[in-house]
């Protein structure tokens, strides 16, 4: 038996709970999938998964299979990394998550310049508005804006993020400026619908010194923050949107912010990873090299600001 083949198939069905979903990761049929597994049990004595017409689910012997191997292959991973980059100082490849709006607004350029300094370092990018799994998609770091992130892994502020009311000159030409919240509520707006639970998210207001989470009627619900972007830039309602995604249109003119004493401070952006002893040396260097660039002001102050490469 192909030990390490065997297990880095057991290892695709324990994260994709999924014998088919397993078969089209590793290039097989789920028949075989299924064979390999057996073949796995039968060589170990236990049974690892539990199976199904609807779902498969580890054992608890599998799920101890399946973080110890895991861990085991990464290490495999890292040191065939190693081996193959050996000439270089930093070299290999770095695995980012982060969401839409961020990554192709400041992730992108920051990979830009920290591959002028590191050309053999590649970057696989997963770009999703709902938190992604690190340990399944083997992500090294990530980038998400909102509250901090889990404490299973290491979390550094990158700066607090500023949730603005914005709305178009068109759109407030047409129909007015609102002057408090009760004249905001009878205007049309914009909604977001999460894409991960499907509910549509209130709006985060500052009354009176206190922070208040406020459902606003949509004219429009969207569950794509750039697609609620190209709504407000098109006049269709007043949004809310975290500064660093309006930065741009602040700067042309195509939006401009109101009522400010109601925007708020509670979220921020955050670089997270996960606990490990050793991190990659070619990790490291980018995690450095992230918070070298706020420090010079590739995120000033308490207003994220869009760089803009040319």
């Amino acid at each position: 038996m192909d030990q390490t083949r065997v297990l880095s198939i057991f290892l695709s069905v324990a994260r994709t709970r999924s014998f088919t979903h397993a078969a089209q990761a590793v290039g097989l049929t789920p028949p075989a999938v299924s064979r390999a597994i057996a073949q796995l049990e039968a060589h170990l004595g236990v049974r690892l998964v539990n199976r199904s017409t609807r779902k498969v689910s580890l054992t608890d012997e599998g799920a101890r299979l399946f973080e110890l191997a895991d861990a085991g292959l990464r290490l495999l991973d890292e040191a065939m990394d190693q081996t193959r980059y050996s000439k270089h100082e930093v070299a290999g490849v770095i695995r980012l998550a982060a969401s839409n709006s961020f990554g192709s607004r400041q992730l992108i350029p920051l990979i830009k310049r920290f591959q002028a300094h590191y050309p053999d370092v590649v970057f696989d990018v997963l770009l999703e508005d709902q938190l992604t799994d690190m340990i399944t998609a083997k992500i090294d770091v990530g980038f998400r804006s909102g509250n901090e992130p889990a404490e299973s892994l290491i979390a550094r502020l990158l700066a607090p993020i500023r949730m603005e009311i914005c709305a178009s000159p068109d759109y407030l030409r047409e129909h007015g400026t609102p002057r408090n919240v009760d004249e905001l509520l009878r205007h049309r707006c914009t909604g977001y619908r999460h894409p991960g639970t499907g509910r549509i998210m209130p709006w985060s207001l500052q009354i009176d010194g206190e922070l208040v989470h406020q459902d606003v009627p949509a004219v429009i619900t969207l569950n794509q923050v750039e697609s609620e972007l190209r709504a407000i830039r098109d006049g269709i309602g007043i949004g809310q949107m975290p500064d660093y995604m309006i930065a741009e249109d602040l700067a042309a003119g195509t939006i401009v912010t109101l009522l400010d004493e109601l925007a708020t401070h509670h979220s921020g952006l955050y670089i997270y990873y996960a606990q490990r002893k050793q991190l990659p040396v070619r990790v490291r260097r980018f995690i450095d090299f992230v918070m070298s660039e706020v420090e010079a002001g590739w995120l000033q102050g308490d207003r994220v600001k869009l760089v803009v490469e040319g």
